[in-house]
């Protein structure tokens, strides 16, 4: 049966990407890295580089009457800033992108003077459980942790963070991005050895793209299994739409990407195990 369903789901994801498909966002709401003094969040590869909290520079500290604590050290946000130059053939203007740092400190725990301007809002949610049954029955699964702001698998301690249930608007996104990262999980060493887990990892690189492209081909079908799949399919797509880009675009990808990702849900599933 299962297998049936990955069929399916591979087949719909890749007709979603043939169609296009709406911006990938964040389900979760809450512990989200952003600016103390906007609010608004960070965007691209500076919410890999930090932890949920609110951020501010050393000048917006000031400005606002805090003080930076002794001996904290600072984190960097990047962005691009486009450059207007002269081309040396043609002597048009042109514009080059130049990639651009700034440093800011945490509010809440490295700034003293300074209140949160940040509001939390939480949902209920009543568990489902095919869902919880297919955590729970993860044979030699990873330990997790369920703090808000970010969702992640740490493989040298082999551990899963997800944001808790209550974050999330659409209890169904909350599992798309637990078993997100319980795919991952499925290439630790003692479990399937997947090259984009137990390799030289990079953000953005290709072995890096590959594995997010297993695993949330992988959560997909795991929300198939689960019946939750019709939920979660359109911002599925459009992740995966976000890795194919820095792939080229190259769509065969993603049927070698789901022949990994049937492996990493039938371990999950304990499916190998029968």
């Amino acid at each position: 049966m299962s297998k049936k369903i990955y069929e399916m789901i591979t087949n719909q994801m890749i007709e979603k990407l043939e169609q296009g498909v709406v911006p990938w966002r964040k389900p979760f709401r809450n512990g989200m890295a952003v600016n103390w003094k906007t609010q608004k969040p960070y965007r691209g590869i500076n919410t890999m580089l930090l932890d949920g909290g609110e951020y501010a520079t050393f000048k917006q500290i000031k400005e606002a009457g805090g003080k930076v604590k002794k001996g904290e050290k600072s984190h960097i946000v990047v962005f691009w800033k486009m450059l207007h130059v002269a081309d040396q053939e043609t002597e048009e203007d042109k514009k080059i992108p130049l990639l651009r740092y700034y440093r800011v400190f945490e509010v809440g725990s490295q700034v003293e003077g300074l209140e949160t301007k940040r509001t939390v809002e939480t949902f209920e949610h009543d568990p489902i459980e095919e869902a919880e049954k297919v955590k729970e029955e993860y044979f030699n699964a990873p330990s997790y942790t369920f703090v808000s702001g970010r969702a992640y698998y740490v493989p040298f301690e082999d551990r899963i963070n997800v944001p808790p249930k209550e974050d999330f608007e659409d209890i169904h996104e909350y599992y798309s991005t637990l078993f997100h990262e319980m795919v991952h999980s499925t290439g630790h060493k003692n479990r399937l050895h997947r090259e984009g887990i137990t390799g030289e990892i990079r953000f953005g690189s290709k072995n890096y793209s590959k594995e997010e492209l297993i695993a949330e081909l992988g959560a997909s079908m795991l929300c198939g299994v689960t019946g939750i799949e019709n939920q979660t399919i359109d911002n599925s797509a459009s992740y995966i739409q976000s890795w194919l880009r820095k792939l080229k675009d190259d769509k065969t990808l993603i049927v070698s990407a789901s022949q990994k990702a049937q492996k990493a849900s039938d371990h999950i599933l304990r499916t190998e195990f029968h």
